[in-house]
């Protein structure tokens, strides 16, 4: 029995019956050796030559794990993500981050098309690009790489992702496994957290991915109550692989996610990356002779992965290079920074006429600014700055900005003095401020500094929420001198405002905005198009309104996951955000009318849903959501339809110190988003909109099992802080 016969008998009958067959098949022609040979990375040597050639440290080129040459079964193929395809010079699209905030799985699922053909063109056959841990607190470094802080958001797109790979035989790989929300100490750190809040809060969005076909989870750096995740039982094989019924393979984060071969074959980790180390032969070996683990231990891995690959690799259709950052890709990547970007603030400024004069000013006013320069990064050769991207349109355009020529030769950008800047001509100034991979991102540098004393340029988990003093300084400066004053906000999460939003004219957030970055603010500014994306997370009025935080100055190394976060938090306890879950403002304006709500019964038919929640019961009741939408300005745009439902039971918290810790199970959240759409519409028209949202969306985890409350109460609007309550469901 070979791979390719296993393959071909799998399609000529896709039955899982028949697929099991041909794994248990190939298994048994295993040898001992090839079996401990499949459960590892082998990547030493190439990425020494890729290093060689290119000056690149990680994932030149795809990254082989497994494999067995005899039986022809192939490697796994790995790619990182999310921004695209970091092998050679893939496009950039913007940061996940941003994606969300276009409030579009279709846009995502597009996007996902994109970078399965992008990876197959350069031989890999898994893309680990679906992250989707929660940004329980915007400090956390890695922010940019998933979509915000709420489950459902997260897990529809994450689910979006991981189907548009596997579309295209591509594997994904979903991470990082579990209760990842922290950077810095993600090595150290020991999650505490009660079961209700694990189930409802930090991992209904993983098992979405999973209900939803995703083939391949990797295990994340921390401890969970003392176990490292990748040595967790309850995480691996009770909650993964018993109760979500996941039968694909699981894979460790990168080097330092295995500590003992035992504990996590044991536990239910099948995969190794990127380099064989504690899962070496002779590791692996004494493990038997002394019985610590079984050769069952070792079959059940490798059907796992070899189940995966019958699955879908055999089906990868190949891919011409010449789709590597094609033009279709890059369009693709500007339609998405053009839909995920968020106006904030604006106070009749925009849009702007394009024979109004610039200046192009701040750290990244010409800086190839696209985020990590971890493990997350894309090598794309063709970055348009915001300068660049405003020099194409307005005709009198200054910069007195960073450039990327001038980082090339000094490793801190070196700014005009700001009377150079304010006394520029122009009547506008843009200035771009914010973040880089210096000052958020993923971190790999030393773990002995004291809080406020982090190491120069080393990324990971931001230390403050707020501009720079510089930065803060040439914005009122600017304003005082008589200018207006367009601020664009480089960031993967909230950044706090209120030094310097009265100096502000328009508040753009840009996050990280992919390769056509600098082309899509031109188009945004000057009403080309429209604004439309929506905050995944909550702009809080001030640091201490997010959950607690932890650094590496702060032993010990535990820290609890309450239940409330983000606008669950705010909600509870009575507080109001400066920007809320959901919000962004439009060069046109919306009516939302005739919202009524009702379960779904022969007497209460709907339309297909604009959205439809994947992975749930079929036999489960429904709540159908009807509304109109009207566009009452004067030109096109998206308005994104919100529903959030809450338990009937729902009361606020006692004190704030209630909602920042566990929280009794019989305790439920103001209201939760359960179901959006986003709804394009043209100057004066109206759409009426149906969302269906599965009663399994609902339930909550209660005395180990989920359970209904008997009544709800259903809100629509536009964000957490504009609904309408529309009626009561009963269950």
């Amino acid at each position: 029995m070979t791979y390719q016969e296993a393959a071909a008998k799998y399609r000529e009958n896709p039955t899982p019956e028949v697929l099991e067959e041909q794994v248990q098949a190939l298994v048994s022609e295993l040898t001992l050796k090839e079996k401990i040979y499949m459960l590892s990375g082998h990547t030493v040597a190439q990425t020494s030559r890729d290093a060689v050639k290119t000056g690149r440290a990680y994932n030149v080129s795809s990254l082989p794990a497994g494999g067995c040459r005899r039986l022809g079964i192939p490697p796994v193929k790995f790619t990182d993500g999310p921004r695209g395809v970091v092998m050679g010079n893939s496009t950039c699209f913007p940061s996940a981050a941003l994606r969300a905030s276009t409030f579009d799985p279709s846009l995502e699922y597009r996007i996902g098309t994109a970078i399965a053909k992008e990876a197959i063109a350069q031989d890999a056959n898994l893309f680990a690009g679906v992250c989707i841990n929660l940004a329980r607190n915007p400090r956390w470094g890695r922010t940019q790489e998933s979509y915000g802080e709420d489950p459902f958001v997260l897990g529809e797109f994450g689910n979006a992702l991981a189907k548009a790979v596997q579309d295209k035989g591509v594997i994904a790989c979903v991470k990082h496994f579990a209760l990842n929300s922290m950077e810095d100490l993600r090595f150290y750190v020991d999650v505490h957290i009660d079961d209700r809040s694990l189930h409802e809060v930090y991992l209904p969005h993983f098992r979405k991915c999973v209900d939803g076909g995703a083939l391949s989870i990797m295990g994340a750096y921390n401890r969970y109550e003392e176990y490292h995740c990748c040595e967790s039982k309850k995480l691996l094989t009770d909650i993964l692989r018993k109760e979500w019924g996941f039968d694909g393979f699981v894979m460790s984060d990168f080097v330092w996610g295995v500590y003992n071969a035992e504990h996590s074959l044991r536990a239910g980790l099948d995969l190794e990356m990127m380099f064989t180390m504690k899962y070496s032969e002779a590791n692996i070996r004494k493990c038997l002779n002394k019985g610590l683990i079984n050769p069952e231990h070792l079959d059940q891995a490798n059907a796992n992965i070899i189940r995966t690959l019958l699955r879908l690799e055999p089906d990868i259709v190949p891919q011409e290079r010449t789709v590597i950052g094609c033009s279709a890709h890059r369009a693709l990547a500007l339609e998405a920074a053009e839909k995920g970007m968020v106006l904030l603030e604006n106070n009749g400024l925009l849009p702007l006429s394009t024979d109004n004069s610039l200046v192009v000013c701040g750290s990244f006013a010409d800086v190839a600014n696209t985020g990590d320069h971890g493990s997350s990064r894309v090598y794309d050769r063709k970055i348009v700055t915001p300068y660049q991207g405003l020099k194409k349109v307005f005709a009198d355009v200054t910069l007195a900005g960073c450039s990327d020529e001038g980082l090339k030769k000094k490793e801190d950008p070196v700014l005009p003095d700001n009377a150079s800047v304010v006394g520029t001509a122009a009547d506008i100034a843009v200035v771009c401020a914010g973040f880089d991979y210096r000052t958020e991102g993923e971190y790999f540098v030393n773990t002995s500094y004291k809080i406020n004393e982090k190491p120069k340029n080393a990324g990971g988990d931001r230390l403050s929420l707020r501009l720079s003093r510089d930065d803060t300084t040439l914005i009122k400066e600017l304003k005082r001198a008589g200018k207006k004053v367009i601020v664009v906000l480089y960031s993967g999460s909230a950044i706090l405002i209120d030094e310097w939003k009265d100096f502000a004219d328009a508040i753009i957030m840009n996050y990280y905005s992919g390769c056509e970055g600098g082309t899509a603010l031109a188009h945004l500014l000057t009403g080309q198009a429209n604004f439309s994306g929506r905050l995944p997370f909550t702009v809080a009025q001030k640091e201490s309104d997010y959950p607690d935080f932890k650094f590496i100055g702060q032993r010990p190394y535990v820290i609890d996951y309450g239940y409330y976060h983000g606008y669950t938090l705010l909600d509870k306890v009575g507080k109001q955000p400066a920007y809320p879950f959901g919000y962004g403002l439009s060069y046109t304006t919306y009516e939302i009318t005739d919202a009524a709500v009702c379960l779904k019964t022969p007497e209460c038919s709907a339309e297909a849903a604009e959205v439809e929640t994947s992975g749930q019961n079929p036999a489960s009741p429904e709540v159908v959501v009807t509304c109109r939408v009207a566009n009452t300005g004067s030109v096109s745009g998206a308005e994104v339809v919100q529903v959030y439902i809450g338990s009937k039971d729902a009361q606020p918290a006692p004190d704030e110190s209630y909602a920042r810790g566990p929280v009794p199970e019989s305790d439920r959240p103001i209201r939760l988003l359960k179901g959006f759409a986003r709804v394009e519409l043209e100057a004066g028209e109206t759409r009426d909109v149906t969302i269906t949202i599965p009663a399994d969306e609902l339930r909550f985890w209660q005395r180990g099992e989920w359970i209904l409350d008997k009544s709800y109460v259903v809100y629509v609007g536009k964000n957490a802080a504009d609904l309408a309550a529309v009626g009561e469901i009963t269950f």
